[in-house]
């Protein structure tokens, strides 16, 4: 399984956003969030494959041993920063949507003639290749129309990379939609989980969600935060800048990473992110009992009650009938009555106070845990059990390295010293 993003694409985002000023990022940042961060997370190969083994497809979450996560959309929306965004306002697919070269002129602010240049064929989608966005970024007159069309390139090369090097059509449709406050997020975490499931269905793949942004909420969970910087309640504070200034190890195999999660406890979980400060969870859809998931290619979702400790709630057994059938594709037999059922149901969301009591569960969840089938995740090798701090001790830093080096040196020193004196 890998990651659809190249790093040449990657590092030519980087560099034109390198070469724009304070005034021209503040701008981006109103209209589009803190997007330009995931170009600087780095994506971990061997981590990002062990993790994916973890994906349950009966739950539409990550199971560690005894221990389900899944990210939320109020984790995503914190992430992303974006103020823009209505939180009820979700993406459908259009029934009668504009040509891809209407939507494409639209964005760019470009002839039509330029437009028609440069859509290719790519498999059974049109797309438009980076290098005619980038001379579009780099020479368009219009300030706003470079930020936008930056912008559609991180979302189609980034967020959801179908192509390599090219923008998917349906992505512009989505981005199109922006202007009208329209979140993306219920979309990114559709093809997120999509992609995931189907991954875990076949054993092997090529990912096209966001692995940068999965990655970035796996790293809020995963390390305790002993305490929590008085920034996170800054106007200005950005979780995603945070995580991805962070250095962290990157010579981890994915064997390693795989027997770590195998052993995960829920002692070892910082089970709500530190930069997440919601007041209200958004835990289900008109008659659904969980939130229907609308993304680009296809639709599925996800069960916010299975994971109310990311939110320090109490855990409760979650009501998930329906949700291991729900997904489906655009291009499946009456996926347009399923969109519409969907969309009805976005229309009656229903939200709950978060009532922090700490990571406390009810009598009756472990039992409901330990009853259901998990059948398709790693399962924890009794032999080779060991704790994660066990393992995590026999991969060893440089500098805890040269400390115990350090330590063994001076201890013989002093050996000699009192071997010395004793003469």
């Amino acid at each position: 399984m890998e990651s659809g993003t190249t790093q040449n694409n990657l590092q030519e985002l980087k560099e034109i956003w390198g070469q724009w000023n304070d005034e021209v990022r503040q701008l981006f940042y109103d209209n589009y969030g803190d997007l330009p961060y995931l170009l600087d997370v780095k994506v971990d190969k061997h981590l990002f494959q062990a993790l994916a083994q973890f994906w349950n497809l009966a739950y539409s979450c990550f199971t560690f041993r005894k221990v389900d996560l899944v990210p939320t959309i109020e984790e995503y929306m914190a992430l992303l920063c974006c103020s823009k965004f209505q939180g009820d306002r979700v993406y459908s697919r259009a029934v009668n949507v504009p040509t891809f070269s209407k939507k494409l002129m639209s964005v760019t602010g470009m002839s039509e003639q330029w437009v028609v240049a440069r859509i290719k064929q790519k498999g059974d989608s049109k797309c438009v290749p980076w290098r005619g966005l980038k001379d579009a970024i780099l020479t368009h007159l219009d300030v706003r129309k470079r930020l936008d069309v930056f912008a559609l390139s991180i979302y189609g090369l980034v967020v959801f990379p179908k192509a390599l090097g090219y923008v998917d059509e349906t992505v512009t449709d989505l981005f199109d939609r922006l202007d009208k406050k329209v979140t993306p997020i219920p979309a990114i975490l559709a093809e997120t989980f999509r992609s995931l499931s189907a991954c875990r269905r076949t054993g092997e793949g090529r990912f096209i969600g966001c692995a940068q942004l999965l990655l970035a909420w796996f790293h809020s969970h995963f390390w305790k935060v002993d305490k929590v910087s008085y920034r996170v309640f800054s106007e200005n504070y950005s979780p995603l800048k945070e995580i991805a200034a962070t250095p962290r190890r990157d010579n981890i195999s994915k064997e390693k990473w795989i027997a770590i999660l195998q052993n995960l406890r829920e002692e070892d979980i910082e089970w709500r992110a530190h930069w997440l400060l919601p007041n209200e969870i958004l835990y289900r859809c008109g008659s659904f009992d969980w939130v229907p998931l609308l993304g680009v290619w296809g639709a599925t979702g996800y069960a916010p009650l299975l994971v109310l400790r990311q939110y320090r709630s109490k855990q409760f057994i979650p009501a998930t009938q329906g949700l291991v059938d729900c997904e489906f594709s655009y291009k499946d037999d009456g996926y347009k009555k399923k969109i519409q059922e969907m969309v009805s149901a976005w229309k009656q969301a229903r939200r709950m106070k978060r009532l922090a009591v700490g990571l406390m569960t009810t009598p009756g969840y472990h039992q409901w845990w330990a009853r259901r089938i998990n059948d398709n995740t790693p399962k924890l090798n009794q032999e080779e059990s060991q704790s994660i701090e066990e393992h995590l001790r026999v991969i060893l830093s440089e500098l805890e390295m040269v400390r115990q080096d350090f330590e063994r040196k001076n201890a013989d020193l002093e050996k000699r010293i009192e071997q010395m004196e004793a003469e």
